[in-house]
């Protein structure tokens, strides 16, 4: 009946198709990230198909796999969706999220084939999150008046973390480095204060913590290699010769002179500009854009140090972390806040000569130098870590924290469990399923190492129920153990997300009953 309404190009799914193709599309994305969970997980190759790109990397970071994919599903899209949001809100816990929100559909979708509302569905839900946040959030351990305890907490965190990643058999060094550099803030938390400076050759084991600030750019010709006490002038700015800008513009002349004499007139305006420069008193002078060889050799002449192409990311953490600010025009030397830092200097890491900023100004600066076989081992290397330092500076911001190896998704289905056996009506059956998908992310997790997943999660339920609430599973040697002495630790703030976010879209992609596709309006005369 609506489609005599409705234009050309608009289709309408109703009812049981609509509901259908959104289960399905949700449940094989988070199918297609299952095998990547946990610390026997496997990797994904990605290879790009376009004729100007033909990449290639390796990962099992879920939001990189989910972001590299075209879908068309729209249900697929919420799942991809909310692995972003924890991408960005915690580093860590993508893709148990995915596999979440995917086990709670495909438990949904055995309800509805037993006739019962998705209403009563997302109301039994309801009450099994209020159940788990509640039981999770009595499960947690806050360290953060003991700085030494924390800190042990952090690298706790940071192994579990580093576990399910290309690092994991150098997780030692690498948590240690992330809760270094994370300590070094101060609570600030902005992460732009770390740079992850990428260098191939040697082995991961050789990555460090450089105290200072590392730019991989170099200093100009015939410059001086190493300034201390140095007034940094940063700045956004031609330094080519100024030329005239006018689209389609010509200059005649009628001799040879005159070419000469406007040359001359644009190097007269450069010598100006470089004098003004100088002028406000700066020993390096670093600009996001090129420097000539005109104002580079004026610089040589002066003592001046410059460093031409520090891209945009590059100047702005530059500005941070020296204090100073990034400027485009030099008229008022007396409004510019230059950067300060205690020494410059080249340096070399492998075969390559970096820039070493050391004492900036903002003594919370600091690099990280990651070394590895390859471009694929460094970029795969510098994504683990960014999940580990992400992790680590929501634990600063939230310092509770809970045990990991499945412990607490037993512990909230166990209260969830509880709870049914008081609760009247079909409700107690949403709120039971909502127990058994927890339940199947330890179990996803075992079967990924090749374990048996029935037994280990049967034994790891009988372990809670007779009151050994911090037993989980230990993956090196497929038993269940206690994650307490394992030192088996996560983040409260990734597993509460987790636990919110993948219930809320799974309710909402239930709630669906009709999908409606609109062809865009064509233009009108074309």
């Amino acid at each position: 009946m609506e489609a005599a309404f409705m234009d050309s190009g608009t289709t309408v799914d109703k009812g049981e198709n609509a509901r259908l193709s959104s289960f399905v599309g949700a449940i094989a994305i988070a199918d297609l990230v299952k095998t990547t969970l946990g610390p026997k997980g496997m990797d994904k190759i990605l290879q790009r198909i376009s004729e100007n790109d033909q990449s290639v990397s390796v990962t099992n970071d879920g939001a990189t796999i989910l972001k590299s994919i075209n879908l068309d599903n729209a249900a697929a899209k919420v799942l991809v969706d909310i692995a972003r949001v924890q991408d960005e809100e915690v580093g860590d816990g993508t893709t148990s999220v995915a596999v979440l929100c995917g086990e709670l559909l495909r438990e949904a979708e055995d309800l509805i084939n037993q006739r019962i509302h998705p209403q009563t569905i997302a109301e039994g839900w309801r009450l099994a999150r209020k159940a788990a946040r509640e039981a999770l959030e009595a499960s947690t351990v806050d360290n953060s008046g003991d700085e030494a305890k924390f800190r042990e907490d952090l690298l706790r965190i940071a192994r579990t973390t580093l576990s399910s990643k290309l690092v994991t058999y150098e997780k030692d060094h690498f948590a240690t480095l992330a809760v270094d550099a994370v300590m070094r803030l101060r609570g600030s938390n902005n992460l732009d204060h770390i740079q992850v400076l990428k260098k191939a050759g040697g082995h991961m084991k050789d990555s460090y913590l450089e105290e200072g600030f590392l730019l991989d750019k170099k200093i100009g010709v015939g410059q001086p290699k190493r300034i201390e006490n140095a007034k940094i002038l940063l700045a956004n700015t031609s330094m080519d010769t100024d030329k005239i800008k006018i689209y389609g513009s010509r200059v005649r002349v009628d001799s040879l002179n005159k070419v000469a004499e406007i040359e001359e007139a644009e190097k007269a305006r450069m010598r100006q500009k470089c004098e003004k420069i100088i002028a406000h008193g700066c020993n390096v002078f670093i600009n996001r854009q090129l420097i000539y060889n005109l104002p580079e050799s004026i610089f040589t002449e002066r003592g001046v140090m410059g460093i031409e192409h520090a891209d945009f990311d590059g100047i702005e953490r530059l500005a941070a972390v020296t204090g100073g600010e990034v400027v485009s025009t030099f008229d008022r030397p007396d409004l510019v806040t230059m950067g300060e830092c205690d020494v410059i200097e080249e340096v070399m890491i492998g075969e390559d000569k970096v820039i070493r900023l050391g004492g900036c100004k903002s003594g919370e600066a600091c690099s990280i130098v990651l070394r590895g076989a390859s471009s694929h081992v460094l970029d795969e290397a510098e994504r683990s870590l960014h999940d580990a330092l992400c992790i680590l500076t929501a634990t600063v911001k939230d310092p509770r924290t809970i045990y990991g190896g499945g412990c607490t998704e037993v512990l909230m289905a166990q209260a969830i469990d509880r709870q049914v056996e008081s609760t009247p009506g079909k409700k107690a059956l949403a709120m039971a399923s909502f127990a058994r998908a927890l339940r199947q992310l330890p179990a996803i997790v075992a079967d990924n190492g090749g374990y048996d997943s029935a037994e280990l999660v049967t034994q790891l339920r009988a372990a809670h129920a007779s009151g050994k609430s911090s037993y989980g599973l230990d993956m090196y040697n497929g038993i269940i153990g206690d994650m307490h002495k394992l030192g088996v630790a996560e983040a409260f703030k990734s597993k509460l997300c987790v636990l919110m976010s993948a219930s809320e879209a799974a309710e909402m992609i239930l709630r669906v009953d009709d999908i409606i596709k609109c062809a865009p309006r064509a233009r009108e005369g074309y």
